[in-house]
């Protein structure tokens, strides 16, 4: 019985393994060959295959990256487009042309001449007079936009009752029409005005203001009351997008008041302290409209802004010297806001 049982035992693992249970012939796969012809797995290699070991062909993740960067490139592309066909249109073409008219002698004939007209232009004693003229102003008028708008945001910052009114003071300049400030300033400023009466009290000497080594001093005035309330509103910004654990921090750490605006908030006001510089300085560089309301085509030596000087070369329809104190002023102009640009960098390095 126990070799039955044996016998029984071998056959079934035989038949469950796939081999031919008969006695005397060689193990075979039953499912691999048969006696009359290939088995069905020869006919059909892929048919015993699993759906795990089939390749599957997935993009990469670098390919579709690649993919979607090129996309996003094409539609900037495409909606910067217009922009630049405008700016090269209105900006770098008349420039072009301008440097063009700046190196010929004259508009019909158009020989070249090269650096001539700019010797023509340094060598003008008009030139001269408004280059330090403008120069002197923009020195005074700028720091002091950018200082006394920094020092209202910074007063602005506290609790103060009526900071909201005190705020739309300081804006209303904004909506004033220049004509209407030039009556008050010229009331203000005249000979017979009222700051002149005002100093006939305190002293008994007055000044005229406009006709004196002082007549800048009504145009810085216009100018700080036209743009103090702007960059104020740039500053407050600019101050409420400080971090605010920082400044606690600080004064847990016991750090007083002038530490932490000179070395956090300031800091974190230099890119904000350039844009206002850049925009006071392009400003200070348009002065020319209250100027000439106030004093004219010729004024006083004092108020005889580089703008003056462009306006009445080109009444003189002298283009060729105008080009080139053009040229000389958009270099000038590059070289300061490219300064501003690295110092601000310098300033900032450690905040990124």
């Amino acid at each position: 019985m126990r070799n039955i049982g044996d016998k029984l035992n071998r056959y079934l693992r035989r038949n469950a393994d796939g081999l031919d249970p008969s006695p005397g012939r060689p193990s075979e796969k039953r499912g691999l060959r048969s006696a009359t012809g290939p088995s069905i797995k020869d006919r059909h290699p892929g048919l015993g295959k699993s759906r795990a070991e089939k390749p599957v062909h997935k993009p990469s993740m670098g390919t579709n990256r690649s993919a979607k960067m090129r996309r996003e490139n094409r539609v900037s592309w495409m909606f910067l487009t217009p922009s630049l066909i405008g700016v090269g249109l209105f900006f770098v073409l008349p420039f072009i042309v301008v440097i063009y008219y700046s190196m010929i002698d004259n508009p019909i004939r158009h020989r070249f001449v090269g650096l001539a007209n700019y010797g023509r232009v340094f060598r003008n004693e008009a030139f001269r007079v408004a280059v330090a003229n403008t120069l002197k102003f923009s020195i005074v008028a700028v720091p002091l936009a950018v200082g006394l708008s920094l020092l209202l945001a910074v007063i602005m910052e506290q609790k103060l009752p009526w900071k909201s009114r005190f705020r739309s003071f300081f804006l209303s300049p904004m909506m004033v029409p220049t004509a209407s400030v030039i009556m008050i300033w010229q009331i203000l400023f005249h000979y017979n005005g009222l700051v002149n009466v005002f100093l006939g009290h305190l002293s008994g000497a007055k000044i005229d203001w406009l006709k004196s080594a002082y007549a800048q001093v009504p145009i810085v005035l216009l100018f700080l009351w036209k743009n103090l309330g702007y960059n104020m509103i740039l500053f407050m910004s600019g101050l409420a997008n400080i971090p605010r654990d920082q400044l606690e921090v600080a004064r847990l750490e016991s750090a007083s008041e002038f530490q932490i605006f000179w070395l956090i908030k300031i800091r974190y006001l230099s890119s904000t302290i350039m844009f206002v510089t850049i925009m006071s300085l392009i400003n200070s560089f348009k002065v020319f409209r209250e100027v000439y309301l106030m004093a004219g085509d010729y004024p006083y030596d004092a108020l005889y802004m580089l703008q003056h000087f462009m306006n009445n070369t080109f009444k003189s329809l002298d283009y060729q010297k105008l080009s080139a104190a053009a040229v000389l002023m958009a270099i000038f102009m590059v070289i300061v806001i490219g300064s501003l640009f690295l110092t601000e960098d310098w300033f900032a390095r450690d905040l990124e």
